[in-house]
């Protein structure tokens, strides 16, 4: 009687076979890796551009309100009142910081301006830029539960009063 011999045959093919396994299993898995971590790369990106578009929009509807608050006080007597706004949005929004800094441009000292520092208002030559105010506006965020890192977005204007 013959003796075949398939044992070793056997078990180097499967050797083989398992070797391959491990190894799709492995590109597999790196695949995967690559693929969860850019998409919570793609998230945060996401919400931080969400955020910050936001923001812009913010400090256009501060400027407005600053006018609002200064035209306010142009009637009353103090007419340089308002130098430094710092508030929050209301509840949906509260996470944005906005700051305003305010600096008044007039022909001259206007009456209501007398006890206002030389720092918060400039003069002008020509009676065309009278009653002018150049705000500088910050909007930021830095709550670490929101964004991933800290975002602050800075707007200077020059509004005609």
């Amino acid at each position: 009687m013959q003796r075949k011999n398939y044992l070793l045959k056997t078990s180097h093919r499967s050797g083989v076979a398992m070797i391959m396994a491990v190894t799709v299993i492995v590109i597999v898995a790196t695949i995967m890796a690559l693929g969860l971590r850019l998409s919570t790369q793609t998230t945060k990106r996401t919400v931080d551009l969400y955020v910050y578009e936001q923001a812009i929009l913010l400090s256009k509807s501060a400027a407005e309100y600053a006018l609002l608050r200064i035209s306010e006080d142009l009637s009353a007597v103090n007419r340089c009142g308002h130098t430094n706004l710092n508030f929050r949005p209301p509840a949906p929004l509260n996470f944005y910081l906005i700051n305003i800094d305010i600096l008044y441009i007039y022909n001259g000292i206007p009456q209501g301006c007398n006890g206002v520092g030389v720092d918060m208002y400039a003069e002008v030559a020509t009676p065309e830029q009278d009653g002018s105010v150049l705000m500088d506006i910050t909007v930021s965020v830095n709550d670490p539960t929101i964004t991933s890192e800290p975002i602050r977005y800075f707007r200077r204007s020059i509004q005609k009063l």
